[in-house]
């Protein structure tokens, strides 16, 4: 008939009759008497949520001193976040309409509201509670409702909330609340960057079909000018060159771009600046990496240049040789006049004769070898 409910130390209860609420129980023993078996007993833990929000609201109605005694009431309106606090520790995140009840005893809670009215811009000293939130001893709950922008070195942040463009951040660290808006960031790099065109089948103005690969260097002049007249920078860029390269190969012969490539660049950087003028964006310089053609293309070329050089080589030959007659047209005339010369120019023939053999008898003196051997004078000296 008498009936034992027990509480432990870390809980609280409530003595249920006949399923309605009756009273609260602190920790200890309790005896009630129950002849009928209508009594029953309900715990909630005192460091989690009550999650029993009815019996919550019930005393808050009816028995407004009891709840304020027993519960800690967190209540956000519809433009309202809040800051959850255990022990003074921030511990979470509380989203806009929240309705969260602790019992009060074990751990000290407080809350801190925050006017999503004012500013989207989470305060400074909130910020260096977010940051790293890896780091904590704690994770941090409700961490998604809030934006953490980070900004790296060199680059720029684009804010919009809600699709508008609300400025540039500087590098470094920024926090923006997500409720009840649409946050984004976006990181632009504000160095000079690089960007590669590669494998373009272009056909020249004489038919011919090349591969050309392309390499520019750029950078934003105006960050905000750019991504608010392009929606997407690079891709654009990126386009332009494409249009400026085929421009500047479709209009020429192959032997002009082979002849002098700076035309291919010039062309291109000509048509590129005067597309980007105005977008915010500008060139520093591009140049043709490499021309590729065809296999049957470099078998004829290959042809025209091997006869090139074989007719500059003829060329060169009957040169040397025409020089050749003419000095020896011109020592004949002088070996005609002085007999002198004549005689120098058989000692030279008997001197290179001689180096060939290995011995030589001479009879009848020097005048008959060199009767013998050779005969340079004209019929009639």
């Amino acid at each position: 008939m008498l009936k034992r409910f027990i509480v432990k130390k870390n809980e609280r209860g409530a003595l249920m009759r006949d399923g309605d609420f009756e009273r609260l129980l602190d920790a200890g023993r309790h005896y009630f008497w129950d002849p009928l078996g209508r009594l029953s007993l309900v715990t909630w833990k005192l460091d989690a949520p009550m999650d029993a929000t009815d019996i919550v609201e019930y005393l808050r109605r009816h028995a407004p001193a009891l709840a304020e005694r027993s519960f800690e009431c967190m209540i956000l309106g519809e433009d309202e976040a809040g800051l959850r606090f255990e022990n003074d520790i921030l511990v979470e995140i509380l989203a806009p309409g929240t309705r969260r009840f602790y019992w009060k005893g074990l751990v000290a809670h407080r809350l801190e509201r925050v006017d999503l009215r004012e500013d989207c811009r989470v305060a400074a000293p909130t910020l260096a509670h977010l940051i790293q939130p890896d780091l904590r001893g704690r994770a941090l709950a409700g961490l998604s409702g809030v934006l953490l922008a980070q900004v790296p070195p060199h680059h720029v942040g684009i804010l919009r909330i809600d699709g508008k463009e609300q400025g540039l951040l500087e590098p470094g660290m920024a926090a923006f609340w997500r409720f009840n808006r649409d946050v984004q960031l976006e990181r632009v790099d504000t160095r000079l960057q690089a960007m590669e065109v590669s494998g373009q089948e272009i056909l020249t103005r004489d038919k011919v079909s090349l591969r050309l690969n392309l390499a520019a260097t750029w950078r934003y002049a105006d960050v905000r000018v750019a991504h608010a007249r392009l929606a997407r920078p690079v891709e654009y860029l990126y386009r332009e060159l494409q249009f400026g390269l085929r421009s500047a190969v479709g209009t020429r012969h192959l032997d002009e771009l082979l002849e002098n490539k700076q035309i291919i660049d010039g062309g291109v950087i000509q048509h590129v600046r005067a597309r980007l003028e105005g977008f915010g964006i500008e060139i520093e310089s591009l140049g043709v990496k490499d021309i590729i053609l065809p296999g049957e293309m470099k078998t004829l070329l290959a042809q025209v240049v091997e006869a090139e050089k074989s007719a500059q080589a003829n060329v060169i030959r009957r040169r040397e040789e025409t020089a050749a007659t003419r000095s020896l047209l011109n020592t004949a005339k002088v070996m005609e006049d002085n007999p002198v010369a004549l005689r120098l120019k058989e000692l030279e023939t008997l001197e290179r004769v001689a180096e060939r053999i290995d011995r030589i008898s001479v009879f009848g003196g020097l005048d008959q070898v060199l009767d013998g051997l050779v005969s340079l004078r004209p019929s009639g000296a």
